[in-house]
């Protein structure tokens, strides 16, 4: 063996053996149990480490609501009269061929739930995807004197879907901001130091996410055999959510929804392009999993988050926050 080999193992046996007694040194800073400055390892083994740190930046999510919806058909066609389209009883004339009628149905309730998973990414970006039904009624299409009306009023769409999120205000964009308003306060100025550390410190629940939705529709109960949606929808809706712990929270989502349709007839090779536009108020509850294990060692009754040789571990349940301030005990 060269000597750059041996000098290369006596580097890594020197480092190991650094380690090996550092890592007692580590361990002894386990006071009673607790420790603030957490170094972040959440198993004992480093795939158990790297698997826990992983998880916890997922979430799952139920979402329900209401939406106010609407048909829109901008009608045109060579042989009108193979259409389900009649007049009103003032006698309007049958449509022309090459007149475009804006056909518009009146506005109606629809009521979506879906589940999902999402992932947050360094408190910037959010990445999400879910599975959802969503039931309503379709009013007649009504234009100028004329009405287009499918085989059936009541409809059942499930809809795959994906979410790509902007975090723009959170609990460290906050804190951000706080420093940028005492950026002019001298570090000598002890009061106004006090002040924003205070504030920094203190416990802010609230996060506002911009997002784009994207996704498929499936037609499980259609208004009329002869539609169809073969082209994704897109969504944009904002975010607000509430955490109550760091590991469930509820949110409001206000959002708008453009999908596309198209009506085949059978009679004649030719079809015709709907949209429908829902305006929608969704509420619901996402749950974090916990990338640190619950404390079962016997007699420790912290219930905080805190170290047991060199291992993070939560003190309380996931329903409850795991640094509490006074008066939230």
């Amino acid at each position: 063996m060269n000597a750059s080999w041996k000098r290369l193992l006596f580097f890594v046996g020197g480092l190991l053996t650094c380690l090996l007694f550092l890592h007692p040194a580590v361990a002894q800073e386990d006071i009673f149990g607790i420790e603030r400055k957490l170094k972040g390892r959440k198993s004992e083994n480093e795939l158990g480490n790297v698997f826990r740190n992983m998880v916890s930046n997922f979430s799952f999510e139920l979402t329900t609501g209401a939406g106010y919806q609407q048909k829109l058909f901008d009608f045109a066609s060579e042989t009108p009269g193979a259409y389900a389209i009649s007049g009103n009883p003032e006698g309007a004339l049958d449509p022309a061929a090459g007149d475009t009628l804006a056909f518009r149905s009146a506005g109606n309730l629809s009521f979506p739930l879906a589940v999902g998973v999402r992932v947050n990414v360094f408190d910037f970006l959010t990445f999400g995807a879910g599975y959802g039904r969503e039931t309503g009624r379709i009013s007649p299409l009504t234009a100028s004197g004329y009405t287009f009306e499918f085989q059936d009023q009541a409809y059942t769409y499930d809809k795959l879907f994906g979410t790509v999120g902007l975090i723009l205000w959170d609990a460290g964009k906050r804190g951000s901001f706080l420093r940028w308003r005492y950026r002019n306060y001298s570090e000598n100025n002890i009061y106004m130091q006090s002040e924003l550390k205070q504030r920094a410190r203190q416990i802010y629940p609230w996060r506002f996410i911009l997002e784009g939705e994207f996704g498929s529709l499936f037609l499980r109960r259609s208004p009329d055999p002869n539609l169809t949606a073969p082209d994704p929808y897109y969504g944009l809706a904002a975010r607000l959510e509430y955490d109550f712990s760091e590991y469930t929270k509820v949110f409001v989502r206000p959002a708008v929804e453009f999908r596309p349709f198209t009506y085949t007839n059978p009679a004649i090779p030719e079809s015709q392009s709907l949209r429908q536009q829902v305006y929608a108020l969704q509420v619901g509850v996402a749950l974090n999993l916990p990338g640190t294990k619950r404390c079962k060692v016997g007699g420790c009754r912290v219930v905080m988050k805190h170290l047991h040789n060199g291992v993070e571990y939560r003190g309380s349940s996931i329903w409850h926050r795991q640094h509490r301030k006074v008066g939230q005990w």
